[in-house]
């Protein structure tokens, strides 16, 4: 019976070492395994995300360049509406390729619009004669901040912001002082 006991408690520890070994080595080989959010990585190449909402699309715009950092618009009412008319960012904020090459953010976008530019900006493309004058009479004559387009259509502004220009003249104004390329003191 003692020699029975002795090799029960040989195989049985025996199978807790060969357990320990076999889960460290899946602890290891998962931890080794890229982090992926999806079954498959998103590439740049990707088509532009848009709102599924079952709408038919002829020509999108391409705003993948924008959407890198500011995905949040890639599901705005007023940016999918222009990228499914073949309008992109580019077309109101200009090609902005220094604000995109800017790791830092601290380079503003080419074009930015202060609350009084905005509507005379979009009049260019969405003539009163197009619009509804009955709904946007009040706002066609207002002068005020409640003229504002962006106010009605879409939201199209950031929630938060890290980095505030100047809208006129371009210069930062307000920063949090966080860099991704600074260099580390060694």
């Amino acid at each position: 019976m003692s020699n029975f006991l002795n090799c029960l408690w040989m195989l049985v520890l025996v199978t807790v070492v060969v357990s320990l070994v076999a889960c460290k080595q899946q602890v290891k080989e998962k931890r080794e395994q890229p982090l992926l959010l999806e079954d498959k990585p998103l590439l740049l190449d990707d088509p532009p995300l848009l709102l599924e909402d079952g709408k038919e699309t002829g020509l999108l715009a391409d705003n993948s360049r924008c959407h890198v950092c500011h995905i949040n618009y890639s599901e705005e009412d007023l940016a999918v509406t222009h990228a499914r008319a073949d309008i992109s960012c580019e077309r109101c904020h200009g090609a902005s390729d220094d604000h995109c090459g800017d790791e830092d953010n601290i380079t503003p976008p080419d074009i930015m619009y202060p609350p009084e530019k905005i509507r005379p900006f979009c009049m260019g493309c969405h003539s009163s004669e197009e619009i509804d004058i009955a709904v946007h009479k009040s706002i066609i004559s207002d002068t005020g901040s409640k003229g504002i387009c962006t106010n009605c259509h879409g939201e199209h502004r950031l929630a938060y912001r890290t980095r505030k220009w100047d809208k006129t003249t371009g210069k930062l104004i307000d920063d949090d002082k966080v860099r991704m390329t600074e260099k580390l003191n060694e």
